[in-house]
């Protein structure tokens, strides 16, 4: 049961990231690099979403963004990766690895 709320949580913190980094990456490109408003609009929709798809955290929403602000490092380096073909060195691989291990702690840490 436990195990099973975790992978729950965990599917959630990678569909907020993906909305959000998506969105937000869609507003990028239409303001950066000159495409359509339409993708720049779409952006917006796609963000609005990450906000709905955070509330379904079983935590409060304090520990629930901390822990997404993590999560969201270690996303957006990978986007960076897959997308600009910006590979993460040595620094950035050290660093999302000290975030998460930080997220980990926040959210999954047992409580009274």
């Amino acid at each position: 049961m436990m195990r099973e709320a975790m992978y729950r949580s965990l599917f959630f913190f990678l569909l907020a990231g993906i909305c959000e980094i998506g969105g937000g990456y869609m507003i990028w490109k239409a303001v950066k690099h000159e495409q359509p408003i339409w993708v720049g609009l779409l952006g917006c929709i796609v963000m609005a979403a990450y906000g709905v798809v955070a509330t379904f955290q079983p935590a409060g929403f304090g520990r629930t963004y901390a822990t997404y602000g993590g999560i969201f490092v270690i996303m957006s380096l990978l986007w960076g990766w897959v997308a600009e073909k910006a590979k993460p060195d040595l620094y950035d691989i050290i660093g999302g690895l000290v975030v998460l291990a930080g997220t980990a702690i926040i959210f999954y840490a047992p409580r009274k």
